[in-house]
């Protein structure tokens, strides 16, 4: 398992759209405490809204790591943005990337790595245990985020209930499965970049034995609804062993993302699909709610789609933009009454 050193010095080269961007804004809006600024070139139409800061500047102050906040087309790296990297490593830092490009493929890069005594952790081509899933009964408690289609909230959904837990006094733990996941929590595993073999085994070593009354809050990846992405969704299910299941979905969509002649299914039967695959692992699990992607909808129209939803599953339904998620945490840990939250 990848851990990550922080705090991080955030480089935003010459990045010109916040899409482009989104690994620099989850990890700045998710632990900003880990983060001391941000590096950016002139002319950069982007900023996450933390100090400006030189390498030098970062270093001087403690940074830990310089973590490559933008993703460009096709993940390659620029190569204009070597010298910067040079600098951070000769400084003392090590460098965190997502890219499809290995840092560690960069000979110059490498070379001024070993000689600085510094890490490249490339987070998409981390090194992970070669270990086969067992399917033995771990202790503590598990929850993982599962979704109708890929890219519509699990991980927003489990780092905020991680979070709401962690506020009510319930020991809880983000388990992060995807590169940005593994940048915000400081370690875990890309686990699409995991061999299909041992992608339950890595999920298991992931979460670990742990006291009886703690949560690992485990990030989904992919959907069982998705052709492409299937394998990698069932076998982070059998081997986090969860206990409880939230099942994510985007409200009004109606096929899986770019493929047309996959619809998406009804929530009932993607609950009941999902609890049928996880019961070969754990007999007991069960799902306590509904995490809702609601931003197609007006705020009326979603008050009036989640109190239907509530009423044909009768389970606790939410958005984590519009509301947050304490609805969930109650229903995993309830120890007061809730209430609907607009």
């Amino acid at each position: 398992m990848l851990v990550l050193r922080k705090p991080y010095l955030i480089f935003l080269g010459d990045v010109s759209s916040a899409v482009d961007a989104k690994t620099a804004f989850g990890v700045a809006d998710w632990c900003p405490e880990d983060v001391l600024g941000e590096l950016a070139y002139p002319g950069a139409a982007v900023s996450t809204g933390k100090p400006a800061m030189s390498v030098a500047e970062a270093a001087a102050a403690g940074a830990g790591s310089l973590l490559i906040g933008i993703a460009p087309v096709g993940g390659k790296l620029p190569a204009h943005w070597l010298p910067s990297l040079l600098e951070a490593v000769r400084a003392g830092l090590d460098i965190v990337s997502g890219l499809h490009t290995r840092l560690s493929d960069i000979p110059e890069l490498a070379a001024a790595a070993q000689a600085a005594g510094v890490q490249l952790q490339d987070v998409r081509h981390g090194a992970w245990p070669r270990v086969t899933g067992t399917g033995r009964k771990r202790s503590g408690q598990r929850l993982l985020t599962v979704g109708t289609d890929c890219a519509l909230g699990k991980k927003y959904t489990a780092l905020a209930l991680a979070r709401a837990l962690q506020a009510r006094g319930v020991p809880a733990s983000f388990r992060a499965t995807g590169q940005t996941g593994v940048m915000i929590s400081g370690s875990g595993v890309a686990i699409d970049a995991v061999v299909s073999d041992f992608v339950a085994g890595v999920a298991e070593q992931l979460s670990p034995d742990n006291e009886a009354e703690h949560w690992d809050v485990i990030e989904g990846q992919g959907s069982l609804f998705h052709p492409a992405y299937a394998g990698v969704t069932l076998g982070l299910l059998h081997g986090s062993q969860p206990d409880a299941l939230v099942l994510c979905h985007h409200a009004g969509r109606q096929h899986i993302a770019s493929l047309p002649d996959f619809p998406t299914p009804p929530l009932a039967e993607a609950i009941e699909a999902y609890l049928r695959a996880a019961r070969l692992t754990n007999a007991a699990v069960r799902c306590v709610g509904i995490s809702i992607n609601s931003s197609a909808l007006s705020d009326a129209d979603w008050l009036a789609y989640r109190d239907r939803v509530e009423a044909e599953l009768g389970l606790p339904v939410v958005d984590p933009m519009r509301g947050g998620v304490e609805r969930l945490a109650q229903a995993i840990h309830p120890h007061k009454e809730y209430s609907h939250v607009a």
